[in-house]
């Protein structure tokens, strides 16, 4: 006997825009999308139904560094936030994401504890470009690199050549390596302890020189490159001007670009750093029209917290990273609604178009065929963010006592509801499609 399911709204976000609609969906996936008709098992009326979002840049550490976010943490504040698959970045963990045994020895950490679906990145580092095929065989959905320093011994940067390199191996593949874009002689030491001293510290050029380096490889070697957390706005126009010279190129933006602006950040608040800086609020309006232009392709978190010991002292000596994977939706959505988006813009930036860079055939929309990964949400609802009882590990955020617009009600997971405290359901995805467990 399949197990049948029907959830009908008034506001369902297709692919093809918002609609009225009843869902069906049986054995997990969703087998019918049809008219709005009485007598579904879930009627949410007035309240919209999205796709699950796709969180393709989300760092989890296990197994080895117990001071970053786990698979169990990050997945519930994932499912509370309307996110049912992440991408798990290759760095924070060790032995770091660069070899098929390592990330054997991260699978077995993560078994029996993820609550949404989970993917992974392979890391690209000096050195391992045998171990690149090997890795995109055993499931990986593509490459992660730096160009400058990542913070972690074990995962140095790439320079010129090493890119270009590991970029016509990676092309062999078919997935993409994801770049974090900033140029390291263009970097300096913060001239003090503040803000506005550590943003002085990442200039844009530093993006806009990495970026280029990044599209004259792709360029080379025909690998397809994705800008990750793209900060500095003007690189817009360098990233247009290759996507239409065919140069396959997409690039993503941060929750955090888009809501907070530098003039924002208070005194000595360290959880607002983050590599490249949150930067001034019309470099924040230039990013919001970047997006609607289609220049920025995605929005996803980068949620990286790591413990409130490692936050404190000045943003010269504070690790960085901001957590947010619970309250990306509704941050998106307090800004994009303010700016005339929809809730089918938001839904294309945080699910379609992630799904489609990490190579999730089934992950994303809400169509037939596709995996019944469904969220209630409330349009309207406001509330504001008490960071304590969010469900990450550890419980600092640069949104805490912020006023969002927009509530994750319910979330499905393959026609499941995941709830508070509930068995983790969550599997293991191969890039390209089909399970790793």
């Amino acid at each position: 006997m399949s197990e049948t399911l029907t959830i009908r709204s008034v506001h369902a976000v297709l692919p093809e825009g918002v609609r009225p609609a009843t869902v069906v969906v049986s054995d997990g996936t969703i087998t019918e999308v049809g008219p709005y008709e009485a007598g579904a098992d879930v009627d949410l009326g007035e309240i919209a139904l999205l796709p699950g979002l796709v969180d393709t840049h989300v760092h989890v550490n296990e197994p080895g560094r117990s001071h970053w976010e786990g698979f169990a943490t990050a997945t519930q504040a994932a499912a509370a936030g309307g996110v049912t698959t992440i991408c798990d970045m290759p760095l924070n963990s060790f032995p770091v994401t660069t070899s098929v045994g390592a990330l054997r020895a991260k699978l077995e950490a993560a078994s029996g504890q993820c609550h949404v679906d989970v993917a992974f990145w392979g890391g690209a580092v000096p050195g391992n470009a045998a171990e690149l095929r090997p890795l995109a065989d055993a499931g990986v959905t593509g490459f992660k690199c730096f160009l400058s320093d990542s913070g972690i011994p074990e995962f140095p940067p790439l320079d010129k050549t090493s890119l270009r390199a590991a970029m016509a191996e990676i092309a062999e593949t078919g997935t993409p390596l994801i770049v974090h874009a900033e140029d390291p002689h263009e970097l300096q030491e913060p001239r003090g302890g503040g803000y506005d001293a550590f943003v002085a510290s990442r200039p844009p050029v530093a993006e806009r020189r990495a970026i280029e380096t990044v599209v004259s490889a792709a360029a080379a070697t025909g690998a397809r490159a994705h800008i990750v957390h793209l900060a500095a706005a003007e690189c817009a126009a360098l990233i247009g001007g290759a996507k239409a010279a065919g140069i396959s190129l997409t690039a993503e933006t941060c929750p955090h670009y888009l809501f907070f602006c530098a003039e924002e950040v208070p005194a000595g608040a360290t959880e607002f750093k983050c590599c490249p800086p949150v930067r001034y609020a019309p470099n924040r309006e230039a990013l919001w029209r970047a997006l609607a232009e289609g220049v920025i392709d995605c929005v996803v978190s980068d949620h990286s917290p790591c413990a409130p010991e490692l936050k404190q002292g000045d943003f010269a000596t504070a690790w960085g990273g901001i957590a947010s994977l619970q309250v990306a939706l509704p941050a998106v959505w307090t800004g994009a609604c303010k700016r005339g988006h929809s809730l089918a813009d938001v839904a294309r930036w945080m699910a379609e178009r992630p799904a489609r860079l990490a190579g999730l055939p089934a992950k994303g929309q809400i169509a037939v065929g596709a995996d019944a990964d469904l969220v209630a949400f409330d349009p309207d609802a406001t509330y504001t963010v008490d960071g304590a009882r969010l469900r990450h590990r550890n419980p600092l955020t640069p949104y805490n006592g912020r006023t969002l617009t927009g509530q994750v009600l319910r979330t499905w997971l393959r026609g499941s509801e995941v709830v508070p405290g509930g068995a983790p359901r969550g599997r293991f995805l191969r890039g390209g499609g089909g399970w790793l467990d």
